[in-house]
């Protein structure tokens, strides 16, 4: 099941790029973020950890050269970093505060990336769109297969 609907974020993530132009945090994220739809303090987790990410990144930018491919690995790990801290210290704040988890190692990255890109409400706009049509896509696809 999560691996078909996986395949369908991919499918409707690059149709949904190629009409509009605008990506959804990344060709993966969409499908990532559908998994966990019943969890939504795991995506509010995520996007937290996403703005983080681009915030440490713009403060950077101003004293390194961050740029093609060190931007993006400096936002995957420092998107990674932030996950591994929520993963090693929500538990221990609270039982609670698991909840806040965030999703993936990448996806934090991905998204503050093209939040950098073009801009936050576009991405979050873009990514909503996607995940909540792949959503309905998912349900119908199960429902007819």
């Amino acid at each position: 099941m999560e691996l078909e609907l996986f395949f369908l974020g991919l499918v409707l993530t690059l149709a949904f790029v190629a009409a509009t132009g605008f990506y959804p945090g990344g060709i993966i994220v969409p499908g990532y973020l559908v998994l966990f739809v019943n969890q939504p303090l795991r995506i509010a987790g995520t996007l937290a950890a996403a703005l983080l990410t681009l915030l440490i990144y713009r403060v950077a930018s101003r004293s390194l050269i961050l740029f093609g491919q060190r931007r993006f690995v400096f936002l995957i790990l420092t998107g990674a970093l932030f996950s591994m801290l929520s993963t090693l210290l929500l538990p221990s704040i609270s039982p609670e505060a698991v909840e806040f988890t965030v999703i993936g190692w990448v996806i934090p990255g991905l998204i503050a990336g093209h939040c950098e890109r073009q801009g936050i409400l576009i991405t979050a706009a873009a990514t909503s769109i996607a995940v909540a049509a792949l959503f309905f896509l998912g349900k119908l696809w199960f429902l007819i297969f």
